[in-house]
């Protein structure tokens, strides 16, 4: 039997998401929910470049221990003006002072909070379909105006 190799990271891009104030629903039985405007972005990278056009949003549940289910829903327009969907995915957990920090909108050191997420993406453009056959992994920080984004394909 061969050895079944280990997976390895490609780094794709990194975005700037820019984001409204969060619009608070209030808590539910699932948790604290919230939805996030998506108001546009960059991103920038080996293998794609563009910018977030305005109207995602990110839709987030909130456990009682802190624990976020983030996700968002958007759209990214190559420089080419080929034209990505991207469905976004992930958790964000930290310390509980972190936390209530990045719900007051105050900026927090990243290292602090654990944000990671796995987004899908769809795409009508052939020399883009490479994103639909393969996995991606993300990091992220947020900022009090705008989500920062580091984005790899599983090799």
């Amino acid at each position: 039997m061969t050895t079944i190799p280990a997976p390895a990271l490609a780094h794709v891009f990194d975005a700037r998401i820019d984001v409204a104030a969060p619009v608070e629903v209030g808590v539910t039985a699932a948790g604290a929910r919230r939805v996030i405007a998506i108001t546009g972005g960059t991103v920038s990278g080996p293998d794609l470049a563009g910018r977030v056009l305005p109207g995602g949003a990110d839709y987030q549940t909130i456990a009682a221990d802190g624990l976020t289910h983030l996700h968002a829903r958007y759209v990214i327009e190559a420089e080419d003006g080929a034209r990505i969907y991207v469905e976004n995915t992930g958790l964000r957990f930290g310390p509980p002072e972190a936390l209530e920090r990045l719900r007051r909108g105050e900026p927090v050191d990243p290292g602090l909070i654990y944000f990671r997420t796995a987004p899908r993406f769809e795409t009508a453009a052939p020399h883009l379909a490479w994103m639909q056959t393969s996995l991606f992994i993300a990091t992220g920080a947020r900022a009090p105006d705008h989500v920062a984004l580091s984005v790899y394909r599983v090799a």
